[in-house]
C-alpha cells in the first residue's frame, strides 16, 4: 500500500509539472501575436495623428497622401489580422474552419500586396516630381490623384487577392497551425499559375522600387554635385526657391528609402518562400513561418520612421551637414549656408518640410518674374 501510494504521489507531482510546462509554453507563444498586435496598432495610431497635426501638411501633396495611406493600410491589416491569430492561439480549431481560414489568407495576401503597391506608388511619384517635372504638373498630381489612385491600388488588390476564394486557388492551414495561406505547393496547373503570378507581381514591385528610388537619388545627387561646383554669388529669388526645393527634396526621399528598405526588406522572404515552394518543391514550415513572422513585423516598423524622422534625427542632420558644409567652403560662407540651409530648413519639422514640394518651382504662377538682386548697387549709391 505504501508503495501504491508512493507511485500515485509521484504521478501527480509528474502531471503537475507537465501542467506548469504547458501554461508557461503557452503564455510565451501567445505573448509574441499580442506583442505585435499591440505595437503595430499603437504605432500607427500615433502616426496618423503625428501626420494629421500640422495645418500645412492638411493641405498638402501627393506624397504626403500615400504616407498616411500606407500608415492607414498598415494599421488596418493590423487590426483585422492579429485577432485572428491570438484567437487560433487560445483555440486550435478557429483557423480549421475554411471560411476563416481563407478569409486569414487573403488578409495576408492583400495586405502584403498593398504595402507594396504604395511603396512603389511613393517611389514612382518621387521620380515623376523630380525627374519629370512638367509630366508631374500636366497631369496635376496632388492629393486628390493619389486619393484616387489609392482606392484604384485598394480595387485592384481585392479582386487580385479574392481570385483563391472564388476557386482559382485554395487556402489551407500551414503545419504550424498558426497561420493560413494559399497551397503554395499544389499540382493543379491553375492555383499553381496564380502562386507564379501573385509572386512574379510582388517581385516586380519589388525591382521596380529599387530601380525608381536608385534614379531619383541619382538625380538629386547631380542636382547637388552641380550646385555645390556653381555657387550662387547673386541671391536671386529663382535660385532660393531651387535651394529650399532641393533641401526637402532629400529629406521626402530619406522617408521614402528607410521606408522602402523596411518594407522590402520585411516583404522578400516571403516571395522567395513562394518561389521556393512553387518550383523548388522545399518544404520547409519553419522557414515559412519565420517568413510570415518577418512580413508581420513591417506594421510594426513603418510608423516609428514617419515619427522619428519628424525633429531630432534630421535636425542633426542638417546641423552635421551645414558643419561641413562651413569647413569645406572658400568664397561667401555666410550667403551660401543662408541659402543652401535656410531658416525653415532648421527649425520646422521634416514632415512639414515634406509638403513643401519638389514643384515649388512649377506651381509659382506663370505671371512672376524673376529678377536677380544686384549686390553690388548699395555700394554705387
Amino acid at each position: 500500500m505504501e508503495s501504491l501510494n508512493i507511485t500515485h504521489g509521484s504521478v501527480s507531482m509528474n502531471e503537475t509539472v507537465v501542467q506548469h510546462s504547458q501554461a508557461s509554453t503557452f503564455v510565451t507563444a501567445i505573448a509574441l501575436p499580442i506583442f505585435m498586435f499591440a505595437g503595430g496598432a499603437i504605432g500607427n495610431i500615433i502616426a496618423i495623428i503625428v501626420l494629421s497635426v500640422s495645418r500645412q501638411e492638411r493641405k498638402s501633396s501627393a506624397f504626403y497622401t500615400l504616407v498616411c495611406g500606407l500608415a492607414v493600410t498598415d494599421l488596418l491589416g493590423t487590426c483585422l489580422a492579429s485577432p485572428l491569430t491570438i484567437a487560433n492561439y487560445m483555440d486550435k480549431t478557429v483557423l480549421t474552419v475554411q471560411h476563416v481560414c481563407e478569409f486569414h489568407s487573403f488578409l495576408l495576401l492583400f495586405f502584403g500586396l498593398t504595402g507594396l503597391s504604395i511603396i512603389c506608388t511613393m517611389a514612382a511619384e518621387r521620380y515623376m516630381a523630380i525627374c519629370c517635372p512638367y509630366t508631374y504638373q500636366r497631369w496635376g498630381v496632388d492629393r486628390r490623384f493619389a486619393q484616387k489612385f489609392l482606392f484604384v491600388i485598394y480595387i485592384c488588390n481585392i479582386f487580385f487577392c479574392c481570385l483563391p476564394m472564388m476557386g482559382m486557388s485554395k487556402s489551407e492551414l500551414q503545419p504550424s497551425g498558426t497561420w493560413c495561406f494559399i497551397d503554395w505547393e499544389t499540382e493543379e496547373p491553375v492555383a499553381a499559375a496564380y502562386t507564379v503570378l501573385y509572386g512574379s507581381v510582388s517581385l516586380l514591385l519589388i525591382l521596380g522600387t529599387i530601380l525608381l528610388n536608385l534614379a531619383v537619388c541619382g538625380a538629386l545627387l547631380l542636382m547637388r554635385q552641380r550646385t555645390v561646383q556653381r555657387p550662387v554669388t547673386r541671391g536671386s529669388v529663382r535660385d532660393r526657391w531651387r535651394a529650399l526645393s532641393s533641401a526637402a527634396e532629400t529629406q521626402m526621399m530619406a522617408v521614402l528609402v528607410m521606408t522602402s528598405a523596411v518594407v522590402l526588406a520585411c516583404s522578400a522572404p516571403l516571395v522567395v518562400r513562394v518561389f521556393a515552394n512553387c518550383f523548388i518543391l522545399n518544404n520547409d514550415p519553419n522557414a515559412d513561418l519565420a517568413a510570415i513572422r518577418i512580413a508581420a513585423v513591417n506594421p510594426i516598423l513603418d510608423p516609428w520612421i514617419y515619427i522619428l524622422l519628424r525633429r531630432s534625427l534630421f535636425r542633426k542632420l542638417i546641423k552635421l551637414s551645414r558643419q561641413g558644409s562651413s569647413t569645406r567652403s572658400t568664397s561667401s560662407p555666410t550667403l551660401q549656408r543662408s541659402l543652401f540651409y535656410p531658416v525653415i530648413v532648421r527649425d520646422s519639422h521634416v514632415i512639414t518640410q515634406l509638403m513643401c514640394n519638389a514643384n515649388i518651382m512649377t506651381q509659382l504662377p506663370a505671371t512672376v518674374k524673376f529678377t536677380s538682386y544686384d549686390t553690388e548697387s548699395p555700394r554705387q549709391t
